[in-house]
């Protein structure tokens, strides 16, 4: 890969040791994982202390441009803007699964992307069963259908010292796949007026975007403000501004062909591994907090409150959507996909690994609560409740999955430190060393 530019050569020399520490650490996906729930837990707590009023003063105090429409709540801007910065990472994801990772064989992919659309069915089906008559409250229905990556990934880390590589590939494949189809629940189901004059204008900064990355233009000066246009045009069509986050990261290359080698076929890394390397601690590390922060921020009323919105029926169709409908939408598609058709599951992974992914599925804080705020944004009661039930049914999943995937974790350690034990013994099984 090519060498840093001059502006990021700071970074490159070291100058900023403590920095560059804490932006590593910050790529790992335990860091993102633990700073999402504490900031979670934090607004959570504060929503529902004697200052809860300066939490929500903080929450809806409003900033920016009025005249470029812009002058939004705190929250919003966690919500429209810093999110599209995740969005984006999740764009470069989703690009390089696509061209260079495990989306790009079909036999290899078929089952985690079928899981991910059994994942998604299963837990709206159940919710829908639970409100069927309940009014406005079906527009909730794809609360319970999204996982989030960075939470997933960051328990499966947490649990995981010696679990096959493959158990974490089948869960990023359908952690990915899942984003894809949660950003196109986003933009047809929850866009509620369109304007397409401005989506369509929003196509000539992004072509000038991508233009630029193909041509391995990594100034800021450059792409920062043509990001900055497209996400604000997209804003101010009516889709929901993440959109343009992926759309932005799809346009980024993922390989790219060298000049001059013998191979025609050779390519190097695109920008994508750059963006990805430089990006992701802000989306860990600020944008993904920030926004959980403002979401979690329910007033739960006492433990009255909590028993009444546990017993409301949007907060029980996304608790079992979340626990129920995530695994046995995953677990069933996926055995079913591999019982009748010539998909195969990898050889280094059971069933009950997979039913420990399915549990992780259930997983779906970050953008659960985003399609919470879209869905009842007129009834805040609903959404209150919408964020009890994710939190309830996040929290239930993980402790699940955690449970099923730490037994596994045991037996392959057990496994390994056998077949450590049998080369020390030059290959000799420990029976024949003991008979001998």
């Amino acid at each position: 890969m090519s060498s840093p530019p001059p502006h990021l050569s700071l970074f490159a020399r070291g100058s900023w040791p403590e920095t560059r520490r804490i932006t590593a650490i910050l790529r790992t996906e335990t860091a993102g994982g633990v700073l999402l729930i504490i900031a979670a837990a934090i607004g959570l707590i504060w929503a529902n202390t004697p200052w809860s009023n300066a939490y929500e003063a903080l929450r809806d105090f409003q900033v920016g441009p009025a005249g470029l429409h812009l002058n939004l709540s705190l929250e919003t801007w966690a919500a429209d803007g810093l999110l599209a910065v995740f969005f984006f990472v999740v764009g470069l994801e989703l690009k390089r699964e696509f061209v260079a990772g495990d989306l790009r064989d079909p036999r290899r992919a078929a089952l985690p992307v079928v899981a991910a659309v059994g994942g998604m069915v299963g837990p709206a089906l159940i919710f829908l069963a639970f409100n069927l008559g309940n009014g406005d409250a079906v527009q909730g229905w794809a609360i319970p259908t999204a996982t989030d990556i960075a939470f997933a990934l960051a328990v499966l880390a947490v649990v995981s010292s010696h679990l096959p590589t493959a158990l974490r590939t089948f869960l990023l494949t359908l952690a990915v796949v899942d984003d894809l189809l949660a950003v196109t629940v986003i933009a047809i189901f929850y866009t509620d007026e369109l304007h397409l004059p401005y989506l369509g204008l929003a196509v000539l900064p992004l072509a000038a975007f991508t233009f630029a990355v193909q041509r391995r233009i990594r100034s800021p000066w450059v792409l920062i403000p043509l990001a900055s246009v497209t996400w604000w045009l997209v804003h101010q069509s009516g889709v929901h501004a993440t959109v343009a986050g992926v759309l932005l990261g799809f346009a980024v290359p993922v390989l790219t062909t060298r000049s001059g080698v013998g191979d025609p076929s050779a390519h190097d890394p695109g920008l994508a591994e750059w963006f990805e390397h430089r990006i992701r601690p802000l989306s860990a590390g600020v944008a993904v907090p920030v926004f959980a922060f403002f979401a979690a921020g329910v007033t739960i009323g006492g433990l009255s409150g909590m028993v009444d919105s546990l017993t409301d029926r949007v907060t029980l169709g996304i608790v079992v959507g979340l626990v129920a409908g995530k695994a046995v939408g995953i677990l069933l598609t996926t055995f079913l996909t591999a019982k009748l058709t010539r998909a195969e599951l990898d050889s280094e992974l059971s069933w009950i690994d997979v039913a420990g992914v399915a549990l992780l599925g259930g997983i779906g804080f970050t953008v659960s609560l985003l399609i919470g705020e879209l869905a009842f944004a007129e009834q805040p009661v609903w959404e209150d409740h919408v964020r009890i039930g994710v939190l309830v049914g996040t929290l239930t999943a993980a402790l699940l999955a955690a449970i099923v995937l730490r037994a596994r974790n045991r037996v392959y350690r057990r496994i390994a430190e056998e077949e450590t034990r049998d080369d020390d013994n030059d290959g000799i099984p420990d029976i024949y060393q003991q008979g001998s």
